[in-house]
């Protein structure tokens, strides 16, 4: 094709590209489609990773310190924000279960499932 043939200029495509992308946020945005979420509840706080430690091996970190701390709420493990404390999350494993701040003693009494409480109830 010559130059004279071509129907559209790069420019037109570009800027109907942007409008076109524009254009579907607003729909999905004033249809209710997309979701913006208020309750701080439903939030992750972080995403954390587990480094394997053993004595042998040096592990290496960032010597700079991040902005969250870790503290026991109710046996587990929760991470707060250093600016703002009252915002904090439990730290779960990637099924979801909370992690203790503590090894249960051997002795302790096993806490019943509430399926098993629900069907003897």
């Amino acid at each position: 094709m010559s130059q004279n043939e071509a129907r559209f200029t790069v420019r037109s495509l570009i800027v109907t590209a942007i409008v076109t992308a524009i254009a579907t946020v607003m729909v999905l945005e004033t249809s209710g489609k997309i979701d913006h979420s208020d309750n701080k509840d439903h939030v992750p706080v972080g995403d954390f990773q587990a480094i394997h430690v053993t004595p042998e091996e040096p592990f290496r970190m960032s010597p700079k310190a991040s902005e969250l701390h870790a503290a026991c709420e109710n046996g587990f493990l929760a991470i707060a924000a250093d600016a703002d404390p009252s915002f904090r999350g439990i730290l779960v494993d990637y099924k979801n279960r909370g992690v203790r701040c503590s090894r249960p003693a051997p002795t302790a009494p096993a806490v019943p499932d509430t399926e098993e409480v629900d069907s003897n109830g």
